[in-house]
């Protein structure tokens, strides 16, 4: 089952049903063929920050496009190679019980 994808027009009118018309949550829900906490779930994230909510489609917030252009690529690219220079690689010889440890620097 493939999971379902709903527009921000859509979901703004489900939150309208609950705040405007007065419907309840649980009802809106079912009538919607929602689960109840996808519903709250929106209507926190809208309330939060109504102009920003739902952005979808990779369109990021402000902020985190500020933040994934300061630190994005280079700091993940950083991450890894810290994370690659102290992992450790166990092997086992085919033929033998000895273990091999190889330290990537």
């Amino acid at each position: 089952m493939q999971r379902r994808k709903f527009s921000r027009e859509f979901k703004f009118e489900a939150i309208r049903l609950v705040r405007e018309r007065g419907v309840s949550v649980a009802q809106a829900a079912r009538d919607l063929d929602l689960h109840a906490n996808v519903l709250r779930k929106w209507m926190k994230e809208c309330s939060t920050d109504p102009q920003y909510a739902f952005p979808g489609h990779g369109q990021l917030k402000p902020e985190q496009l500020v933040f994934d252009n300061l630190f994005g690529r280079r700091f993940a690219a950083q991450m890894f190679r810290s994370h690659l220079r102290s992992l450790l690689i166990v092997t086992r010889s085919k033929h033998s019980l000895n273990h091999n440890i190889i330290l990537v620097t």
